[in-house]
């Protein structure tokens, strides 16, 4: 049978200190909470996010007419056109599927979420 171990537990300090007694330390960036960080667009990514879902599509558009006789070339060329487009479609629908549902004030989405280039 298992028995139950005879550990005891101290607290941890409520606050770290370091040898000056926690005066004069600057503040980490990186943890300092500001709303208006997340209301900041990033329009550079937004705009590659709509660069890389049009190029998608269109590669898609071309990969299909090729496999469908529409338009001259070989089935590997199509192949080719059909990996590139989801490569670029895919991500490009993410993005901008983030920053859709953040303009429009969608709960749980934010430009935050948006990396910024």
């Amino acid at each position: 049978m298992a028995s139950k171990r005879q550990v005891r537990y101290t607290p941890l300090a409520t606050d770290e200190r370091d040898d000056d007694g926690g005066r004069g330390r600057e503040e980490d960036l990186r943890f300092v909470y500001s709303p208006k960080s997340f209301d900041k667009i990033p329009w550079k990514s937004i705009a590659l996010a709509l660069f890389l879902l049009s190029l998608g599509s269109l590669l898609l558009f071309l990969s299909i007419f090729i496999f469908t006789g529409h338009m001259g070339g070989d089935r590997s060329q199509a192949y080719g056109l059909l990996v590139l487009g989801i490569l670029a479609f895919l991500p490009g629908f993410y993005e901008t599927r983030i920053a859709y549902y953040s303009w429009r004030g969608a709960k749980g989405y934010r430009f935050a979420s948006i990396p910024s280039y």
